[in-house]
């Protein structure tokens, strides 16, 4: 018989010490609780665990994994690093000896994995390029692995593209296979979920904007449900969609310039928070929410900062 692959294994390894009797009254939290709090899945927290040690936490006579205090605080640190480009294999060393943190640490292995994406996306090897994706997943936070993988290699295809034989093809190819990953996430993602969702709309004429996609996988890896209309409504009809999904917030993605003036009349009405993201929102300046007379808008120029300013009005 075949194992189960990492994500489907069960907690049910032999627990390494005795738990304090009162654990949950010290603030010791189950998986999915310190998922939430952190950010990082669960499927991470098992990888950091089997692969490098990095996070071991105790275990219920079950073999159920609790997470203390000391713990999260661990797992903010790696973070931390995370997020200053040191790759997770090399994070153990920083965090565990001291002297290890005054050294500069080896090179990162985001650029090379990069390259990697891109060999794969240039010879339409789509086993390839899921593969290497999927790892990356398992490994690394959602928004870590936007900020130095995803968003880097979306600006490396976008220079690719310019000037490169077959870029139609290229682009075709990596576009469906994104829409698809990142789709198929959202929907299993939904099906776990419950509660009003996130809508999220293309803003523009693009035939398919990555940007949008990255946003709600983002929110929807922070246990929102989320709905995307990957097509440009009316304004008129933005309204209507919101009032029909009874949405808890509506974003906006635009990455061409807009009809300010005519978005601000449609939007005046709206009974939730409407947050406008994408390169619209640098087009068009700071004066943004004058133009559109809604002085409560919420503006984001990219993803991650999206991600950020939804996380803040608590829309996820």
């Amino acid at each position: 018989m075949n194992a189960l692959p990492e994500s489907t294994l069960p907690d049910q390894e032999p627990a390494a010490e005795t738990l304090p009797r009162n654990a949950v009254a010290l603030g010791w939290l189950p998986i999915r609780e310190v998922a939430r709090r952190t950010g990082v899945n669960p499927v991470t927290l098992r990888a950091w665990e089997r692969r490098y040690g990095l996070i071991v936490p105790q275990r219920t006579p079950k073999g159920h994994r609790l997470y203390s205090p000391d713990h999260l605080e661990r797992i903010q640190k790696v973070i931390t690093w995370l997020n200053r480009g040191v790759s997770v294999s090399q994070v153990k060393a920083l965090l565990d000896t001291p002297e290890q943190r005054l050294q500069a640490p080896a090179p990162s292995d985001w650029l090379p994995l990069r390259e990697t994406l891109v060999q794969a996306i240039a010879e339409l090897a789509e086993r390839r390029l899921d593969e290497q994706l999927n790892q990356a997943m398992a490994l690394y936070p959602p928004s870590t692995l936007c900020e130095h993988l995803l968003l880097p290699l979306l600006g490396d295809l976008h220079v690719r593209w310019q000037q490169q034989f077959g870029a139609h093809l290229e682009r075709a190819f990596f576009h469906g296979w994104l829409r698809s990953k990142l789709g198929t996430r959202l929907y299993h993602n939904n099906r776990q979920l419950s509660g009003a969702p996130l809508l999220l709309v293309k803003h523009s004429d693009m035939s398919f904007d990555p940007e949008l996609w990255l946003t709600a996988w983002l929110a929807s890896s922070a246990d929102c449900p989320v709905e995307v209309l990957d097509w440009p409504l009316p304004p008129s009809e933005l309204v209507l969609a919101v009032e029909r999904l009874s949405a808890r917030g509506l974003v906006l993605y635009a990455g061409r310039p807009l009809q300010l003036e005519g978005l601000g009349r449609q939007l005046a009405n709206c009974p939730c928070p409407v947050l406008l993201a994408g390169p619209a929102v640098i087009i068009h300046g700071p004066a943004i929410r004058e133009r559109t007379d809604l002085r409560d808008l919420l503006l984001a120029s990219d993803p991650l900062a999206a991600h950020l300013v939804l996380r803040q009005h608590r829309l996820i």
